[in-house]
């Protein structure tokens, strides 16, 4: 049986891209470690912070792949401590979100056992790109004035 998707419309052409994206998202785990928050910080800026007490700097590795931050974290076993009893989780992770097009990551910082990631939104910049059009023969072509822009002719 064929899939359907949101995207099958001949009027969206290109959007192929997208159903690959939601698919990724989809397929995201759904396991909750390690917790996270996303807070917008400035007026282009977010931030990803993940708590990830008890891990190093050098347990923690922050890498963007296509349209993908992944945040992953190791801990080595330490076999000189003897634990009674171990409560605090020392499992590894690798958590992802994936990102939309032009967002960037600027940075990442440990502090007090937790990650911060943080991310800038590009400002949308208007763009108008004016398509000459010629008679059928391929002679002539008209001008257009698309918001104030004058076409040559």
């Amino acid at each position: 049986m064929a899939r359907m998707t949101a995207f099958d419309s001949p009027l969206l052409l290109g959007f192929d891209h997208f159903e690959r994206v939601l698919d990724r998202v989809a397929k995201t785990s759904s396991d909750g470690y390690p917790p996270y928050n996303i807070e917008q910080i400035g007026e282009n800026g977010l931030r990803i912070t993940l708590a990830v007490a008890g891990f190093t700097m050098d347990d923690l590795s922050v890498l963007v792949e296509e349209n993908q931050l992944i945040v992953r974290g190791k801990q080595a076993d330490d076999g000189k401590r003897v634990y009674l009893h171990r409560g605090i989780a020392a499992r590894q992770f690798v958590r992802s979100f994936v990102l939309a097009e032009g967002i960037e990551v600027v940075g990442a910082s440990l502090d007090n056992g937790l990650l911060h990631v943080d991310l800038e939104r590009p400002i949308p910049q208007a763009k108008q790109k004016v398509i000459d059009i010629k008679a059928g023969d391929g002679t002539g072509s008209r001008a257009k004035i698309v918001e104030g822009l004058e076409e040559k002719s």
